[in-house]
């Protein structure tokens, strides 16, 4: 996992060859405008997904971890509450891993909370189980899938 400001995402280029095409979609953005939907960046190798979602109590909230994708996450309305455990250290499955969905939901407990503000990004990586979406009321979010190397 890394946490850092978004005017310091280029420092992180060099962690994924898609990276840069990635990087320069979210320069590109007008964080006051965003129009809610999927966009496809470079077909299914990069795609962001810009969302309202409804935030959770951090008991609601449930552990997720990707096998084909990491995540790329920045909070746009407002701050956005987050859990982390290492994910060699998850142990019980809410469901089996959906490989469609590139996903899978544990009821295991975080280990670490932090809240994330705007102008700030989370990046989340295969072995990272998070719980995003903890706090109260509703946050526009920014969620960049990028392909892990084959």
């Amino acid at each position: 996992m890394i946490i850092d400001s978004i005017e310091k995402i280029s420092n992180y280029e060099s962690l994924n060859p898609l990276f840069p095409k990635a990087i320069e979609f979210i320069k590109s953005l007008d964080m006051k405008n965003l129009e809610l939907g999927k966009i496809e960046i470079d077909g299914q190798n990069i795609f962001a997904i810009i969302s309202e979602s409804n935030l959770k109590t951090p008991e609601q909230a449930r552990l997720e971890v990707h096998n084909k994708y990491l995540d790329i996450q920045i909070p746009v309305s407002k701050s956005e509450g987050f859990g982390w455990i290492e994910r060699a250290g998850l142990q019980k499955e809410a469901a089996p891993f959906d490989t469609t969905k590139d996903i899978q939901f544990f009821e295991d407990k975080p280990t670490v909370k932090f809240d994330l503000m705007p102008g700030n990004f989370v990046i989340f990586f295969p072995q990272d189980g998070h719980a995003p979406c903890i706090g109260e009321g509703s946050v526009i979010k920014i969620v960049i899938k990028v392909k892990m190397e084959s």
